[in-house]
């Protein structure tokens, strides 16, 4: 006799069988319910943010846990830790001169363990790098972000290297992780760690956005006026949707995966 499945298991089941638009219409409804729930349970929605850098950091030791115990960095994009590295190195930069506060403190704490991260990748571990995977060219991300910068950037009272620099670590932000989707679309095969590092980049992406979501709706609007006119208070909100969305397909199928306790997460076809 076969046991009952899970309900979890139940409804995963029922939402693979849709068809893509229905999947579409739940993912969007399923985070606008997660918005709601965030409004209600967190008063200062300042902490998100600070949530969404404390989750990337635990992403990142993931990481170094993989690399310390397994001494392989097979499944790991060296390009997205480099353009981790730059827009951590570009806020980092916008903070001292700009604003100093906790944000501060988790940034270089992140920083340091993604330059740890890619010397491991590029000298200690360079034999187990999968240098023919990782063929995302890193200027397709760098080049368009630096134009985007020069043009549409904060319309603040600071100088204005300081405001392209600022919109430059919100685009690179936005898509760096680009490369290790890229890794993961040409392996098929994800093993744990890489995992867990992924769908840690996808939960900081999500409280991230929604830190911004959030911040808009409770000042009526206000906030976008705070940061400028133009085109820059649009594109910082379409940026946090940009990065939440790019993994939003990898994490659903990271959730399914760990539900049907398959320590291995394997990919179907047009995934990432």
């Amino acid at each position: 006799m076969r046991p009952p499945k899970r309900p979890i298991h139940a409804v995963i089941v029922w939402i693979r069988r849709q068809p893509p638009k229905v999947k579409a219409f739940l993912a969007v409804v399923s985070g606008m319910a997660a918005l709601v729930l965030l409004r209600a349970i967190v008063h200062d929605h300042d902490n998100l943010f600070v949530a969404a850098e404390a989750v990337h950091a635990i992403g990142i030791s993931v990481l170094i846990y993989k690399l310390m115990k397994e001494k392989t960095c097979a499944g790991i994009s060296l390009k997205t830790q480099e353009l981790t590295a730059i827009f951590l190195a570009v806020r980092l930069y916008c903070s001292f001169v700009m604003e100093y506060d906790i944000h501060t403190l988790l940034d270089s704490a992140t920083l340091v363990t993604t330059l740890w991260v890619i010397y491991m990748i590029r000298f200690k571990l360079k034999s187990t790098y999968m240098e023919d995977k990782d063929n995302f060219p890193i200027y397709y991300v760098l080049v368009p972000c630096a134009v985007l910068a020069l043009f549409v950037h904060p319309s603040t009272s600071h100088y204005i290297f300081n405001r392209i620099s600022w919109a430059l670590c919100v685009y690179l932000e936005a898509i760096s992780v680009l490369p290790q989707l890229r890794v993961m679309q040409n392996t098929k095969i994800v093993e744990p760690f890489t995992a867990h590092y992924v769908f840690a980049l996808g939960i900081a992406r999500f409280l991230s956005c929604a830190h911004w979501v959030l911040q808009v709706l409770d000042s009526r609007g206000h906030l976008l006026t705070a940061l400028g006119y133009g085109l820059w208070p649009s594109f910082v909100l379409i940026s946090e949707v940009v990065q939440t969305f790019i993994l939003a397909d990898f994490c659903y199928y990271y959730v399914k995966s760990v539900v049907g306790g398959q320590l291995v997460l394997r990919l179907p076809s047009g995934v990432v």
